[in-house]
């Protein structure tokens, strides 16, 4: 484990609105996000969504002044209360899911997503969006039931190297 990969809470600063946001060529927000496992794959943490109901994995915008891999560290961080050390980059995927109706004010961007799979080495008691969010350790079943409305956060799941029944 190097200081690259491992970043504790005391350097995490919690984050809010998309001045920040990336985008690429295409237009499409750059999402980071987490597999979070236990150190055995056995397990992996899931969160209740904030917008809609049911469960996700940790998640959110790459923001122009950080690394891909430490703005993953961060959602897990702010949304799930976990400090991880990442393992693998489990690359691009790109959002399928059709867009929802737009609101008057903007319309639904398309997002491209960067996965990683991380070990997850600490779980906080107090976190960014504790007020807000659940957090559920979920076999890969579960996990892979509560994820099948959301092709993009399910196909990041099954190219992590957890434990299948």
């Amino acid at each position: 484990m190097t200081s690259s990969t491992t970043t504790s809470s005391r350097s995490m600063e919690s984050r809010t609105g998309r001045s920040n946001q990336r985008y690429n060529a295409k237009g499409e927000r750059l999402v980071a996000g987490v597999v979070p496992l236990t150190e055995d794959k056995r397990f992996v943490l899931l969160i209740q969504s904030d917008r809609r109901k049911g469960w996700v994995l940790p998640k959110g915008g790459w923001e122009t002044d950080e690394e891909c891999q430490a703005a993953a560290q961060r959602e897990a961080w702010e949304e799930a209360g976990i400090i991880v050390q990442i393992d693998y980059d489990l690359g691009d995927i790109v959002e399928s899911r059709p867009p929802k109706a737009p609101s008057k004010t903007k319309k639904r961007e398309k997002a491209l997503y960067r996965f990683y799979e991380a070990t997850v080495t600490s779980e906080e008691n107090e976190w960014p969006e504790k007020s807000k969010r659940e957090r559920c350790w979920m076999s890969y079943d579960d996990a892979h039931e509560a994820l099948k409305d959301r092709p993009e956060l399910l196909e990041a799941l099954e190219r992590s190297t957890m434990k299948r029944p």
